[in-house]
């Protein structure tokens, strides 16, 4: 996050370099800021395996997508909760997946948007007629409430955050929300 794009400032490339370090697992990066392009390959080169940049703030989204390619990462081009999934029709192809926003973005603990979940669903259909293998990503407000919704409506990858780390003991946290998966026949979908 810039504080332009979107109102707050968070992690920068040396703290992805730092993450990427510590941990053999992917890292997605989602860039909430105005001009993507100028910082695609300074967190490709820390360390991001998925970038994700906003249709809304990117002009020419077929050379960004293809920037976050050539720099060697998945690419993902993320949609605002009141953008239309129809803005994707022309890169659709060109995606490895695709991050619906479940919240307008720009700040952790708000509430999910329940709309999104009819969004995930025109999504998943979308990209079977269009014969894609874009996966779908959604993050804001991903919790126990939703979690088994999403993935039934054809959410693929979830960011869970304030549902994981607001409160005591997130490992318990992140286990509920995985417990519900289970339970649900679902955990086997939730980590691929």
């Amino acid at each position: 996050m810039d504080g332009h794009f979107v109102p707050n400032l968070t992690l920068g490339p040396m703290v992805v370099e730092a993450v990427n370090r510590a941990t053999g697992l992917p890292l997605d990066v989602h860039l909430m800021i105005e001009e993507p392009d100028r910082y695609i390959e300074t967190f490709a080169r820390a360390g991001a395996d998925m970038i994700s940049v906003h249709q809304e703030a990117v002009p020419h989204l077929h050379r960004t997508v293809r920037l976050i390619r050539d720099s060697g990462a998945a690419a993902g081009v993320a949609l605002n909760p009141g953008t239309p999934i129809g803005a994707l029709e022309e890169i659709l192809p060109d995606l490895d997946y695709v991050l619906l926003m479940s919240v307008n973005p720009g700040f952790g603990g708000q509430r999910f948007i329940p709309s999104v979940l009819n969004k995930v669903s025109a999504l998943r259909a979308l990209i079977a007629e269009r014969g894609s293998s874009a996966r779908i990503e959604v993050d804001g407000g991903v919790g126990p409430d939703n979690i088994v919704s999403l993935l039934e409506n054809g959410a693929q990858i979830l960011v869970a955050g304030s549902a994981v780390f607001d409160g005591r003991d997130p490992q318990a946290r992140a286990r509920a929300l995985v417990g519900l998966l289970e339970g649900s026949g679902r955990a086997g979908r939730a980590s691929s």
